[in-house]
């Protein structure tokens, strides 16, 4: 039977990208299945965006340029590319088209080109358009896709993913529970690599 990995994560973090690519690069080398669960952090957030010129006026630029040259050097090991959002957005279509994609087992592939599509090509995820244009690109049904999007069966899906979420005590993500071992944080490639080891070594004893 394979590791069970449970991982909390927002499109609109980069350090869920992180961790996702992360896990990703490990699959070939460990046997455990990956659950994601969308959570959105920002849900007062608008869809249309917010220009993060504007949000840039504020607060302490230098350690913001300090945790992006973090995020950036975290991807860089990992081998792939990030850049700083163009527009904060509110993720829930995303997220919702993301559920719709897991009963076909899209997911994966659709998360890989929303990430990419937020964090390197600029888009705004928040738009219904551009999440079912993207979700096309990743082999699903544009038109399906829309519809799931305002489907009160995914946002119920996203509702009890926040409930789970709260019940386990996650407060920020990537949150990922190896079994039943709470992981916070993106973790660099060699560590996630032995943490992996050690749960797979003490799952199989």
């Amino acid at each position: 039977m394979a590791l069970k990995i449970v991982m909390f994560s927002d499109y609109i973090c980069p350090f869920c990208y992180v961790g996702f690519e992360t896990i990703r690069r490990l699959k070939p080398e460990f046997d455990f299945q990956l659950e994601w669960r969308g959570f959105q952090i920002h849900p007062d957030w608008p869809a249309e965006g917010i220009p993060t010129d504007k949000l840039r006026e504020m607060g302490d630029a230098a350690a913001r340029q300090a945790t992006w040259n973090r995020i950036v050097a975290m991807a860089d090991a990992v081998g792939f590319e990030i850049k700083p959002p163009r527009l904060f957005t509110n993720s829930r279509a995303a997220l919702a088209a993301t559920e719709f994609a897991r009963e076909s087992g899209r997911d994966e592939a659709l998360e890989e080109r929303i990430y990419r599509a937020y964090f390197n090509d600029g888009e705004n995820i928040g738009d219904v358009d551009v999440v079912a244009r993207l979700a096309a690109e990743a082999g699903l049904d544009a038109g399906e896709v829309s519809d799931a999007i305002k489907s009160p069966k995914y946002e119920m899906r996203l509702k009890n993913n926040s409930l789970a979420a709260n019940q386990r005590g996650v407060s920020g993500v990537p949150t990922f529970f190896i079994g039943e071992f709470p992981l916070v944080g993106a973790q660099s490639l060699d560590a996630m690599r032995a943490i992996l080891k050690r749960a797979t070594e003490r799952f199989a004893s």
